[in-house]
């Protein structure tokens, strides 16, 4: 999980999936240290936290060791002069390329209309397979184990009546990411 705050989604998933290991990614430890404590106090040992920039995680992986990668709330970074900024944009599709494995998914939850637009413009740009997409998780995909587990931001959307939007796709190695404007 990248730009994990608080880790909801790490715990969560590291709970629900013990066979599998999860890492939350934050550059703010005091914002993730309720994750980790959380995932230490029930006892995870498929949870752990890292606490760096996103554009060092190469760092820390081996080629094709990551099989998803969870974007779950980050910042929008709508004007077009933060387009590199993006989590879900080129550059860091093309970061993540060097350690997901090859046709690895991206997931992302948000309740940004604009930044799911522009991720799905820029998944069918490049030729990319959506795995899924819906504008209304919870209208759309109700009680789904997977997309289920809610963030703090999450909450805190929901009760202002916003809808959360969810799309996954498959990255693949091949080719070099574009930018949907580009």
């Amino acid at each position: 999980e990248l730009g994990c705050s608080k880790g909801e989604y790490t715990v969560g998933l590291a709970s629900r999936y013990t066979g599998k290991n999860f890492i939350g990614i934050d550059i703010k430890g005091a914002r993730m240290w309720k994750g980790a404590k959380q995932a230490y106090t029930m006892g995870l040992p498929n949870a752990a936290f890292l606490r760096t920039r996103i554009e060092f995680t190469t760092s820390f992986f081996a080629p094709g060791e990551v099989d998803e990668i969870w974007l779950t709330f980050p910042d929008p970074q709508m004007k077009r002069k933060r387009e590199k900024k993006r989590l879900s944009g080129p550059q860091f599709l093309n970061l993540y390329r060097q350690y997901l494995k090859d046709g690895g998914t991206i997931h992302l939850k948000t309740d940004c209309r604009e930044l799911y637009d522009y991720t799905s413009a820029l998944v069918e740009k490049n030729g990319m397979k959506t795995i899924t997409s819906v504008t209304d998780l919870h209208r759309d995909l109700p009680g789904d184990p997977l997309l289920s587990i809610r963030t703090h931001y999450e909450e805190m959307f929901l009760k202002q009546g916003i809808p959360i939007t969810y799309l996954s796709f498959s990255l693949p190695n091949e080719k070099e990411i574009v930018s949907p404007g580009g």
